[in-house]
């Protein structure tokens, strides 16, 4: 059962800014683990699992009370379930996912880079990726946290109304499942703002001005609409060609991941 809270979020969301919910965390990548502290911290009640068990998960993960659980047990009793494992693992998890009861919200952080992910053809076709999503999983989702590098999800979330703080996409086809994401956005640092239906969730994918330029409130509206479709992958494939060139001359332990901002800013925007 939802619990009342009285922390500010941010003004338009109506019920669930004042509500602590039961979230269900599945991956414990950079997304994922810092989900996990973000989440409990806001006060949240979290459990994380992953593929390998909850002894395998970090001590710094559970710091704010996140709970190190099997993945059967992180979709039980739960009120929101987040997908933050790769494009090409979901379809794995169809068997807990399309089983949740039709109340449970799930959200998914996953983008589609065929160099890591295998080439998808329904994808490389002109299928959206969160629909590709949906279909594998067996039930609707929301689009949300997959458009921020893992440095500026950890590092640079603000309070509601600080100058400049970044804002996030938020794409789903249900309204409620979308102001509760929202909401949640909200906690971990970030402005939300709505970009409309699944269908449009193309808008930030990869190679699209919203993805990874840490743009504001303001600027990210304008940014979802100047997207180019059919321009997409050559964009993101291009992004990671610069980045890649750069790792290739500094090594393994690459300094700065505001450099691969400025690259997605100089090719997208």
């Amino acid at each position: 059962m939802m619990r009342p809270h009285t922390r500010d979020r941010q003004k338009n969301f109506s019920f669930y800014k004042e509500i602590d919910m039961k979230i269900g965390l599945l991956g414990t990548g950079s997304i994922g683990k810092t989900l996990a502290r973000k989440l409990s911290e806001a006060g949240h009640d979290v459990k994380v699992a992953n593929s390998r068990g909850p002894e395998t998960i970090d001590a710094d993960v559970l710091e704010f009370g996140a709970r190190a659980v099997q993945a059967t047990e992180a979709v039980v009793d739960v009120e929101v379930v987040i997908l933050s494992i790769p494009l090409d693992k979901l379809p794995g998890t169809a068997g807990l996912i399309s089983k949740l009861p039709p109340e449970v919200v799930v959200i998914d952080t996953s983008n589609y880079y065929p160099m890591r992910d295998g080439t998808i053809d329904a994808i490389e076709q002109g299928q959206v990726e969160s629909l590709w999503v949906v279909e594998k999983v067996g039930r609707p989702i929301v689009k949300a946290w997959n458009a921020i590098f893992f440095n500026s999800f950890l590092k640079k979330g603000k309070s509601v109304g600080s100058p400049d703080r970044i804002a996030l996409p938020v794409a789903a086809d249900n309204a409620r499942d979308k102001e509760v994401a929202m909401a949640l956005v909200g906690d971990t640092g970030f402005d939300a703002v709505d970009a409309g239906p699944l269908a449009d969730s193309w808008r930030q994918q990869p190679g699209s001005p919203a993805y990874c330029t840490d743009l504001t409130r303001d600027q990210l509206p304008g940014a979802l609409a100047a997207a180019e479709r059919p321009r997409l992958a050559k964009r993101r494939d291009l992004a990671v060609a610069v980045v890649s060139e750069r790792l290739e001359n500094v090594g393994d332990n690459f300094p700065d991941l505001d450099f691969a901002i400025a690259v997605n800013r100089a090719i997208y925007l």
